[in-house]
């Protein structure tokens, strides 16, 4: 296997943490501070089970995991539809598994009964954290190196 492969991955777990904790949460700050309903507090530290990870960090980790299927579709979304739109049509890709898979198995109706705000929220919100990974996705590879893994990061782990 290629050392790119294993960076790409890792730089598109990296892209889809921070998203996370930059993009999304601080749009859900946004909405906080202009007094709007959101679903749980930006950057909360309350404990999520079954393991007690505080919200923010469990949400991160899962952003990463979008982020590494993200790192795999990145070069046909980006021919396609270029990296900002792609990043931004991709936010949209956790926000289905969100309304059609989680929701259910959480005893919480498809989609949370497609309120028309909560329709908005969601969708302002998965496609920040689409467009946050794709430009973090970009600074990540340009840092460890496209062509190869021969950026600096690379340089470094082949010593």
């Amino acid at each position: 296997m290629s050392n790119s492969v294993p960076l790409r991955l890792a730089a598109g777990f990296a892209a889809g943490f921070v998203s996370v904790l930059i993009y999304s949460s601080g749009v859900l700050a946004l909405y906080q501070a202009a007094g709007a309903p959101v679903p749980f507090a930006a950057w909360s530290m309350a404990a999520v089970p079954p393991f007690g990870v505080p919200q923010t960090l469990s949400a991160a980790f899962f952003g990463g995991l979008w982020g590494v299927l993200y790192a795999a579709v990145e070069p046909w979304l980006t021919a396609r539809l270029g990296w900002l739109a792609g990043g931004a049509l991709y936010g949209v890709v956790p926000l289905l598994a969100l309304w059609f898979f989680v929701f259910p198995l959480k005893g919480i109706p498809v989609g949370a009964g497609f309120t028309a705000y909560g329709l908005q929220q969601g969708i302002v919100l998965h496609v920040a954290f689409g467009l946050g990974l794709a430009l973090f996705f970009r600074i990540a590879r340009r840092f460890t190196g496209r062509s190869g893994g021969q950026g600096p990061l690379a340089a470094g782990m082949s010593r």
